[in-house]
């Protein structure tokens, strides 16, 4: 987990470099710098960890390249939640003991747990919440009282630091309503904040220069290594400054430097950042109702007279009655929450820069705030944020969370290049990148990135054309700056980078294409032609024995069942549909495979269609095929016996088969004295067993034949025939 952002944001970068060699921030500034090698980072937020675009479109694909790819870890989170976003909160309830809270502060320790503090103006308490290893968790709450009457009288407001030299936690607490009263407080935990007995420090009213002192914190000046803190006076509306010298537990000297420009107004909360090189302090006034910004220069030992203030106004009367600010770093941009004590209302301050310019958001009443008096640092774990306010009304916690979208295709990764993702609607989103967490070198960097409306665009998406047949797919959108068309399959290559392209393919495709606009947006989609595979197969030539019968059709014909994915038939099209001519020698000329017997050569034609419907009409897919039926005609067919006392119908009697014989020269007959028992020229004459009109006798006859197919080819064959009695 990370402590994104903390009430003093002096740097993103840094914050990320110590988030756990130097754990988290303290409430109010975004971490005490005291390492010598770490005083050259404050321009280190500009560095670039990784590549992202700037705009894409719904559903574009977003490619995401990271600058480090020898780091011990990575973390992305695609959609994580962002500081921009409308946070929505939960009334955790008033059972942890508090009594009229006026301040509280989140903060993350080295062991990884989180801890919250928050102090009791009305019983001058101060309590620890332990939340264990996650913000969401109830937490146990431990009461420290008024430590041993340590804490400052009605206390107010607090500051919570970690030295990273000596590794050791400080709060640093104001308090008292008037002068007699005010005070400054220490309270020192050591290396843990789950010590069950801190040490505490009273100050007292340094020079007297309290009068009901506010929103304090302490930070280290980068130039002369020593710690300055600041506090301004709600009641005299004066800005203090405390010197602690080289040491944060020093007892400070306290200086007066006045009301800078007349900005401060019953001041009653204070946060700092520091923004391009300068010290920057925000101010909620309560008796204008406004937001004043104090300008320190480039260090925290600024004098009097170099302090510039300015009164930013109420936003639109958006301010009302203000109690406590505070302010983060995320994306690139600043952002301040101020609560309103009265109102109960939590308004959102976005600016690019400390300077402005400002946008003011009304996020109204949120988790149930009831007189909310103090807001907590903004923490980031991960790809959550959050933040926590004490409410007077019924001294209850009220959770403030800004979640983890939903709405990217991959929530996160952890290795060095993330797959590619996409965005399932439209929005900002924030980008989340983490290296070596976890160790003294850990960096992080967000990065928000666009998604707009995908571009109006008219197209033929789904086309459908019978195979052989061409077709212009179109992708018209005025905006685009560009197209690509892929792959180079049966397309005409002269226009694939134009908004219509020719296509012809023999299968099924899908033709990618790539629209780009002007402001970065791509359009990754593509065009499916759906080709209707029709195949007509009639079926090889073939040659069969006169008289035989044979079947049609080829193992390549398009068939609604049995062979549809072989034949490229797509479920939902119209059955496919058969026709044979001519007609004769047929059985069917409707069937795939219908039976023929044709007396001689013969060629049949098939044609194969099915209907299809697009967005046009009706539509009809046709192939065509032919098949020749050669008869066998180079012999002469006879039976080697036969018996004509078997049937007294003739059907047993003995002659040529053949079919294709055209001509007959003469069909002879002889007994085995050499006498013609039957002689004819018909070939569909035959002999009935009979010589001279009676029963010739059982015997061997030899017979002789001459003729000519239909063909022209001469045939002549003799042979021996058994008559059987």
């Amino acid at each position: 987990m990370y402590n994104f952002a903390s009430k003093v944001a002096t740097n993103s970068y840094i914050s990320r470099l110590l988030r756990i060699f130097f754990v988290k921030t303290m409430r109010k500034y975004f971490f005490l710098l005291i390492l010598p090698f770490l005083l050259n980072l404050t321009t280190a937020q500009a560095q670039v960890l990784f590549t992202a675009p700037d705009t894409v479109c719904v559903r574009q694909p977003v490619t995401l390249t990271s600058i480090n790819d020898t780091a011990a870890n990575y973390y992305w989170g695609f959609c994580s939640g962002s500081i921009s976003k409308a946070p929505t909160g939960l009334n955790m309830g008033n059972g942890f003991g508090l009594h009229t809270p006026s301040a509280i502060d989140i903060v993350q320790d080295l062991d990884g747990l989180y801890y919250g503090f928050v102090l009791n103006a009305a019983t001058d308490e101060f309590i620890r919440f332990n939340y264990g290893n996650s913000l969401n968790n109830i937490p146990t709450v431990t009461n420290f009282g008024n430590l041993t009457k340590g804490l400052p009288h009605h206390p107010t407001s607090m500051f919570i630091t970690f030295t990273p030299g000596d590794k050791k936690w400080f709060i640093f607490v104001t308090g008292g309503y008037f002068p007699g009263e005010s005070a400054l407080g220490r309270i020192d935990f050591g290396p843990n904040l789950h010590n069950p007995t801190p040490n505490v420090a009273n100050m007292g009213n340094l020079n007297g220069a309290f009068d009901g002192p506010r929103g304090v914190f302490v930070a280290k000046d980068d130039a002369t290594s020593q710690y300055f803190g600041y506090v301004v006076n709600r009641n005299s509306n004066d800005l203090i400054r405390l010197d602690f010298s080289f040491n944060i537990s020093n007892t400070p000297i306290a200086t007066n430097l006045g009301d800078p420009n007349g900005a401060l107004n019953y001041p009653t909360d204070m946060a700092a950042i520091k923004d391009n090189g300068n010290w920057y302090l925000f101010v909620t006034n309560r008796g204008n109702n406004s937001l004043a910004r104090l300008d320190l220069g480039t260090g925290l030992d600024t004098i009097a007279t170099d302090i510039r203030g300015y009164n930013l106004g109420d936003f639109l009367y958006r301010i009302l009655v203000p109690s406590s600010i505070t302010l983060t770093r995320d994306c690139g941009s600043i952002y301040a929450y101020i609560t309103d004590s009265t109102t109960s209302q939590l308004i959102g301050i976005e600016m690019p820069t400390a300077v402005g310019p400002y946008t003011g958001i009304d996020y109204s009443i949120v988790g149930a705030m009831a007189y909310p008096s103090g807001i907590s640092s903004i923490i980031r774990g991960r790809d959550d944020i959050y933040a926590f306010i004490c409410n007077v009304k019924d001294s209850s916690i009220t959770r403030l969370e800004i979640n983890q979208c939903t709405n990217s295709t991959i929530p996160s990764f952890r290795e060095v290049t993330p797959p590619v993702y996409s965005y399932t609607d439209t929005g900002w989103y924030n980008i989340y990148y983490v290296i070596n967490e976890g160790l003294p070198n850990m960096q992080v960097e967000c990065k928000q990135i666009r998604v707009q409306p995908i571009p109006n665009i008219y197209m033929n998406l789904h086309p459908t054309i019978c195979r052989g047949d061409s077709i212009h797919l179109y992708a018209i959108s005025n905006y685009a700056d560009s197209f690509a068309w892929s792959p180079n399959y049966h397309i005409d290559t002269v226009y694939n980078h134009t908004d219509s392209i020719l296509v012809w393919p023999d299968i099924t495709t899908n033709y990618h294409l790539m629209i780009h606009y002007p402001d970065g947006c791509i359009v990754d989609t593509n065009i499916n032609v759906e080709v209707i595979k029709v195949v007509a197969d009639a079926g090889p030539d073939r040659t069969i024995a006169d008289g035989s019968e044979t079947t049609l059709g080829g193992p390549y014909m398009s068939l609604d069942d049995v062979n549809q994915a072989h034949a490229g038939y797509t479920p939902g099209y119209g059955q496919f549909s058969y026709a044979w001519s001519p007609n004769q020698y047929i059985d069917n000329t409707v069937n795939p495979f219908p039976h023929a017997k044709p007396p001689f050569d013969y060629t049949y034609f098939l044609e194969v269609s099915v209907q299809y419907i697009n967005q046009y009409g009706i539509y009809t897919c046709k192939d065509h095929d032919t098949v020749t039926v050669h008869i066998n005609c180079g012999d002469i067919y006879l039976p080697n016996a036969f018996s004509p006392a078997s049937a007294n119908d003739g059907a047993n009697r003995f002659g040529i088969l053949n079919n294709q014989l055209t001509q007959l020269n003469y069909f002879r007959i002889f007994n085995r004295w050499g006498a013609v028992v039957f002689e004819t020229t018909n070939p569909a004459n035959f002999w009935d067993g009979t010589f001279n009109g009676k029963p010739a006798p059982a015997d061997v006859y030899v017979w002789i034949a001459d003729g000519f197919c239909q063909s022209g080819k001469a045939v002549k064959k003799k042979g021996n025939v058994t008559l059987l009695r």
